[in-house]
């Protein structure tokens, strides 16, 4: 349940604090006094979009913080564990900043989230009543989630949603496999050649990088092996110019001179090394030459293989003999597949036919929770409705069965309405006015606290075209919902259910020199009498007026 809540600069609020209790309690307050703008705040807190003029005008920024007790400590421990955020084990902490820059940030016990999260942690806090939640009774997705909310079906549900997502994916697949073998087998004479030709050109991965340098070598065979010779030549020619004589010489030269003058040892080891390999380096180069040998019957046989392997490279717009070789195996990869497809097909079929029979085994499951759901729910919201005034209801669920499955299972739910007596029913929101669509909501809503352990629940003017003994019902109603554990919060107009409350906060403007500003207060019991003798009699406040809201408070235990 919310505990206290503190907002700044928002709307028409400055600076807000107010602290809130378990049980009953009830907002009142002159029509634009700013109850609506207190639950817009609240509705920042439960993730709602945020928009920049809701700032307080000539401020920078605002700020909604709410303190909250959990009192599904087992749910809540899971949601905290699962998202890694701190948690002290019964409460929490909601905090929500816009700038006027447009930034807007969220916070679970300080701790930065996004708005996704906060509406998922907000949907297990409160629920705001409003009536454009009244229209959703007309929504066949809302009708549904009632019951199975009173079906007690989560986990089967669950288990049901992730059946039917598996049989979706099988019938995607099983889509696709016979798209692509029809496909296929359209392309197949034409795969089968360009795998074929690529498979006869024996491919190697180095193929062509050999082959070019080989091309390369016997194009210039005569000019390499002219230019060795002529290398060997200044190394071993005659005696008169041979290097390596001269350089032979020279290491004799200096093995003499090393005797006396010990400083050229070192030069006659470097030199003799050179020499050595000098005399190396002749001879490779000596035996490359001969290696060389123009061989026009070789070149052109290269030539023809490079025009092969260029060619298919051209044809499959590729640049490497690597790439082609890819292409190869993705070819027979495919012609693999139509040879297997029919095979294939079959297995996704069978699994397809498997995947749909759980699926509707499931969903018959679910079918039959409805079912007592059902019974259960037309019952309940018949007697609440009767308390209510309105006798000679009838209100009954219709469920029926789709031919295909969805995502909620095979159910159609319809809700159906009569005020009057043998006035056949019609789907409630076509014949149900604003006052009967209020108390049906009422109804439900009470049925759920029961049944769902609604942690808080605020009620927007759910009394709007009600009256009379009728509103005194629908307090006792929300009286009743608080006594199950429900804290409820009701904004209301109307005294017979301000006077039920066991906590009564007043919402009021207040006119400066230069702006008007919202406020809340929690009225004493004096308050409280001042405040529903003004709900009875208007702005003028008479004795008389004193006496019945005294009376008023008195018999309905407000005081």
């Amino acid at each position: 349940m919310i505990q206290s809540l503190h907002i700044e600069h928002y709307a028409l609020i400055d600076r807000l604090d107010i602290s809130w209790h378990s049980g009953f309690s009830v907002i009142t307050g002159e029509t634009g006094a700013g109850k609506s703008i207190i639950l817009g705040a609240i509705g920042l807190l439960l993730g709602e979009r945020a928009d920049t003029k809701a700032i307080k005008a000539g401020e920078r920024r605002c700020m909604i913080e709410a303190e909250f007790e959990l009192t599904d400590k087992q749910a809540a421990e899971e949601f905290f564990a699962q998202n890694d955020l701190d948690f002290d084990g019964s409460h929490c902490i909601v905090r929500r900043e816009l700038t006027a820059e447009g930034k807007s940030r969220a916070f679970i016990n300080d701790t930065p989230v996004n708005l996704s999260l906060l509406k998922e942690l907000g949907s297990q806090l409160i629920d705001i009543h409003s009536q454009h939640q009244n229209l959703l009774l007309g929504k066949e997705d809302f009708q549904l989630n009632l019951l199975d909310i009173l079906a007690h079906d989560a986990e089967d549900l669950k288990k049901y949603k992730d059946l039917y997502a598996h049989y979706l994916t099988t019938r995607q697949q099983l889509k696709e496999a016979k798209e692509l073998a029809q496909h296929s087998h359209e392309q197949e004479d034409y795969l089968r050649f360009q795998a074929t030709q690529l498979a006869e050109a024996a491919l190697k991965a180095d193929e062509q990088e050999e082959l070019e340098a080989e091309q390369e070598m016997l194009s210039h065979a005569e000019e390499i092996k002219r230019n060795l010779y002529m290398a060997q030549q200044c190394l071993e020619a005659d005696e008169d110019a041979n290097t390596l004589e001269r350089v032979k010489q020279g290491i004799s030269a200096l093995q003499s001179a090393s005797k006396v003058y010990a400083k050229v040892e070192e030069l006659t080891r470097r030199l003799d090394s050179c020499y050595l390999e000098l005399k190396d380096i002749a001879d490779e180069i000596g035996q490359n030459a001969d290696e060389v040998e123009y061989d026009p019957q070789r070149l052109e046989q290269v030539e023809e293989r490079l025009d092969i392997l260029y060619s298919l490279q051209k044809k499959h717009n590729v640049d490497s003999v690597g790439e082609l070789i890819q292409l190869q195996k993705n070819l027979e990869q495919q012609l693999a597949l139509i040879d297997n497809s029919d095979e294939q097909i079959a297995e996704l079929e069978q699994a397809l036919n498997e995947a749909q029979k759980a699926v509707m085994t499931q969903a018959k499951q679910l079918t039959m929770m409805r079912q007592e759901a059902k019974k259960t729910l037309e019952k309940d919201i018949v007697g609440r409705l009767i308390a209510l005034g309105m006798p000679n209801v009838t209100f009954e669920v219709k469920l029926t069965q789709t031919a295909e499955p969805g995502w909620s299972g095979i159910d159609k739910v319809e809700f159906r309405f009569s005020a009057n007596k043998n006035v056949p029913t019609q789907p409630l929101s076509q014949i149900a006015s604003g006052g009967e669509i209020a108390r049906v909501m009422l109804s439900l809503k009470a049925l759920i606290a029961s049944t769902a352990k609604l942690p808080t629940i605020i009620f927007d003017e759910i009394d709007t075209g009600v009256s009379g003994k009728i509103a005194e019902q629908m307090a006792l109603m929300m009286q009743g919902m608080s006594r199950q554990g429900c804290q409820v919060v009701s904004i209301t107009h109307l005294p017979q259910i301000a006077a039920r409350g066991q906590h009564h906060y007043k919402v009021f403007k207040e006119e400066g020199d230069d702006s008007t500003l919202t406020h809340i207060t929690e009225l004493s019991a004096t308050e409280r009498v001042e405040e529903v003798a003004h709900m009875l009699s208007g702005s003028t406040l008479t004795e008389a007026a004193l006496n019945n809201a005294k009376e008023l408070l008195s018999s309905e235990g407000g005081i």
